[in-house]
Order: C-alpha cells, then structure tokens, then sequence
C-alpha cells in the first residue's frame, strides 16, 4: 500500500516535471526555432568567415584585417540571405533597403568586434602565428555572432506586437482599469470627446 503511494506520488511528481517543461518550450517555442535556424545559418556564416580569412591570409598573403573583412562580407551577404529568407521570415517586413542597411551596419559592428579581438591578441598580448590569427578570429566571431542574434531581433527584423506580448496577455497597461466614461476621472468638452482630468 505504502509502495504503490509513493509509486503515485513519484508519477504525479515527474508529470508536473513534464508539465512545467513543456509549459516552458510551448512559453519559448518560437524562440527556440529562431535560435536553431540563425544557428545553421551562422554555422554557414563562421565557416565562410573562417576558413575565407585563413585562406585570404595565409594562402594568398592579404593582411590580417583586410581578410577578415572580405571573409566576413562574404558571410555576411550568405547569413543575409539565409537569415531574411528562412530564420526571421515570418517577421513583417519593413522593407528591403531598410532591412539590408540595418543588417550592414551591425555586420559592421560585429567586424570591429572581430578586430578588436585580432588587436587585442596579436598585437597587444603579441601572440603572433596562425594558430593565435584563428584563434582570436574564432573569439572575435562567437562574441560578433552573440551581438548580431541580439541586433537582428530588435533592429533588423523586429518581432510583431502580438508575439512580443505572447504568454502576457493576463497583464493590462497601467491605468488600463479606469474608464473613461466615469463620471469622477472625465470631463465633457462639449464636442463629445471626453478628456481625463
């Protein structure tokens, strides 16, 4: 007797587990999806971005900066396309010019990141070589890469209203429960509008 109520105890304990997990991925789902999809996009982007500067650098002996940054607009035009077309593509569009110079200008700001990174190894610590010029690319990336996921969320393509408040809809905006029809917060203009006073 005793066995089969910890047996049940044990199962309604693990369903509420399962429950709050599931709560959790249905709270996150979309989320979730748009993190995988602007992963295998950036995987795309960083083997592009990587292997283009390694090439360009010690293949074909460009400097270290100008590498970078032919391999990172070359990425930058793949995650672009991969990113407007299939991670973000049921965000509304506000335009192709607006979203393509939104787009630049943080893959700019994720190149001065890359930079800073080759900087601050190569030149200001002095750990020279291919192994640190990989190394201190591959940082300056995986920072760059987290930067861009949050720039491409909340200037490129921005997320609608309705999935911004999604799991929300219990909270009202503040003063959302005075009417403006009671008599004590309104005053008659005479025109029919009514204004707070």
């Amino acid at each position: 007797m005793a066995s089969s109520f910890g047996q049940r105890a044990s199962s309604q304990k693990v369903g509420r587990q399962v429950g709050a997990i599931s709560g959790l991925y249905a709270k996150f789902r979309h989320l979730i999806h748009e993190m995988a999809k602007f992963g295998v996009v950036g995987g795309i982007g960083f083997i592009v971005s990587l292997i283009g500067a390694d090439l360009l650098r010690y293949d074909l002996g460009v400097g270290k900066y100008k590498a970078v940054t032919v391999a990172t607009l070359l990425a930058t035009v793949v995650t672009f396309i991969g990113n407007r077309y299939w991670t973000y593509r049921n965000r509304p569009r506000t335009g192709t010019a607006r979203e393509s110079v939104m787009f630049f200008v943080m893959n700019g700001i994720g190149i001065l990141i890359q930079y800073a990174s080759i900087a601050i190894i190569q030149d200001g610590i002095g750990l020279a070589g291919k192994f640190w010029y990989n190394f201190a690319n591959l940082l300056g990336i995986a920072v760059g890469t987290c930067f861009r996921f949050y720039s491409y969320r909340r200037w490129v393509w921005k997320a609608p209203l309705e999935e911004v408040l999604e799991g929300h809809e219990s909270l009202e905006p503040a003063g959302a429960g005075a009417t403006a029809t009671d008599p004590a917060a309104t005053t008659g203009r005479g025109d029919g509008v009514e204004t707070q006073r």
